[in-house]
């Protein structure tokens, strides 16, 4: 199993990101995914999740209007549309998949100037 994430970087205040997360090794659509995020000097939190069909989703109130999550389960890839962002979504973002197991990603920057 073995997820790579990609489409992090620097944006401004209001900008857009569009994180990636490419799945191998498995059967992706069996899995339940989510995006979690961790801050310096911050624990991990969880940021949304999405059910192995994609029919159910679920946000943290501080990202609800302003992020999207998405899968698409034939190309084994999980999406993160950031819209709207803030400083204070500046983390590294990390893909999380589980099915009784966990497995984590390596991590992607976002990072979000003034």
């Amino acid at each position: 199993v073995q997820f790579v994430e990609s489409g992090g970087g620097l944006v401004q205040a209001g900008g857009s990101l569009r994180l990636s997360c490419s799945a191998s090794g498995f059967a992706f659509g069996v899995y339940d995914m989510a995006w979690y995020r961790q801050a310096p000097g911050q624990e991990r939190e969880l940021v949304s999740s999405i059910s192995r069909t994609g029919g159910s989703t679920t946000y943290i109130d501080s990202v609800k209007g302003r992020f999207t999550i998405s899968r698409d389960n034939a190309k084994k890839m999980l999406l993160l549309q950031m819209n709207s962002l803030k400083p204070e979504d500046t983390a590294v973002y990390y893909c999380y998949g589980h099915r009784g197991v966990g497995y984590w990603g390596q991590g992607t920057q976002v990072t979000v100037s003034l």
